[in-house]
């Protein structure tokens, strides 16, 4: 009894600490809106021109109706919420749950009639362009050779959430950290950082206690893994199973394509996913001197379906987005334009297509998007070289905004 409430006074003490720290800052008034952000109001004649690169470019095998089920999931979620209560501000635009779910609801019972009436979608919704524009880049659902079992052909553990990993919510202690999560673990009655990478994969901390899921082949297979975030295990005897996040140990995310261009291992001009792989089987030597730059830490679990994002809902390829939600909430439609990589050519592809924002990202930050871009070799492609500036337009409810005089 004496040793938990010792260790509570210490994380107390620790949050205290930041607390004062953050305490000079705590007058300071934010702007409502700062100038070249926030969600800007395009006219009608910008909505007809989205909307008919929309129908152009939204490529062959595109149907409304593959939208369906994730707008119907957009729905399920939003359901949830407190219709009332502050989804996102951003500059002078305040987005609540129910802006968020009329809006979904009117796109989802005009859906079947889009392939005849495609100005609906400016009849129904007013659109508004985010501001400053997005860097787009890509995720996929990598394949990984892997047993369930333990096999000398298969030497490298993918592990379960261990039990130690603790987890507190600061937003209790501070309203500044509303939303924020401290993870540790406790070392000689000590609050602690968890286990990073090097300690995990190459010194064994995890060994023993059971936490195994399967085991794979290659050990940068399994980083690749963690910064996609879900994949898929190929089995040695043929069958398929999905690999799902279940957690992180909370250090620091840190680039391995940055680190290999600031150490000049590779020129930033190209860089890929498919440029690191060709790396490490080039240079095996230095595999483990380089990962362990960034000590960031996933674990996973396994499921016969997948993947799904943090909303809960499952991903739709080229559709579902990872966002920062404090700019676009998740169970957000948008239309993102911008052009994209095409195997085999020097030239981008001009691409316009509905998204919805179902997932996030540690590293997504401010107006950048993450697109979902399924699984397979072609997937993996568009995410290694996804790196492009586009655009996203953000749709509300007409209806709406009529009701409650925000036109």
């Amino acid at each position: 009894m004496f040793f938990a409430e010792n260790t509570l006074k210490k994380l107390l003490y620790l949050i205290v600490v930041v607390a004062f720290s953050l305490a000079g800052c705590s007058t300071r008034t934010v702007p409502t809106a700062l100038p070249g952000k926030g969600y800007v109001k395009i006219d009608r004649a910008q909505v007809q021109g989205l909307v008919n690169r929309l129908y152009t470019q939204s490529g062959p095998s595109f149907s409304w109706m593959s939208l369906k089920s994730g707008v119907e999931q957009n729905l399920k979620y939003l359901s949830r919420r407190n219709g009332n209560s502050v989804a996102a501000r951003y500059g002078a635009m305040t987005i609540t749950w129910e802006m968020l779910r009329r809006t979904n609801e009117e796109f989802l019972q005009i859906l079947p009639h889009l392939d005849d009436s495609p100005e609906l979608l400016e009849d129904k919704f007013v659109w508004y362009e985010l501001v400053p524009r997005t860097l787009l880049t890509g995720y996929y659902e990598p394949y990984l050779e892997a047993s369930l079992t333990p096999d000398p052909d298969y030497p490298y553990p993918l592990y379960s959430l261990p039990s130690d990993l603790k987890k507190m919510d600061l937003g209790k202690f501070h309203h500044r950290w509303k939303g924020q999560t401290l993870l540790y673990r406790i070392e000689d009655g000590e609050p602690v950082p968890y286990y990073d990478r090097e300690k995990i994969d190459f010194d064994g901390a995890l060994q023993g206690q059971g936490l195994e899921v399967a085991w794979v082949k290659d050990r940068v297979d399994i980083f690749m893994l963690q910064v996609q975030g879900s994949g898929r295990l190929v089995l040695p005897d043929g069958s398929v199973k999905h690999v799902l996040y279940a957690g992180k140990n909370g250090l620091k995310y840190v680039s391995l394509g940055k680190e290999l261009i600031q150490r000049g291992l590779l020129p930033k001009e190209g860089m890929s996913m498919q440029k690191i792989r060709t790396f490490f089987k080039e240079n095996p030597q230095l595999v483990e001197k380089l990962l362990v730059t960034n000590p960031s830490y996933v674990f996973f679990r396994l499921d016969d379906e997948g993947p799904f994002g943090s909303m809960g809902s499952p991903l739709t390829p080229m559709a579902s987005i990872a966002t920062d939600t404090k700019v676009i909430p998740h169970g957000s439609l948008g239309l993102l334009t911008v052009r994209l990589p095409v195997q085999g050519q020097d030239t981008k592809e001009a691409s316009a297509r509905i998204v919805m924002a179902q997932d996030r990202g540690g590293a997504i930050k401010g107006t950048r998007v993450d697109l979902f871009c399924g699984s397979g070799p072609d997937a993996e492609f568009l995410a290694g070289h996804l790196n492009s500036w586009g655009h996203v337009y953000f749709p509300v409810s007409r209806e709406y905004l009529e009701e409650t005089g925000k036109m």
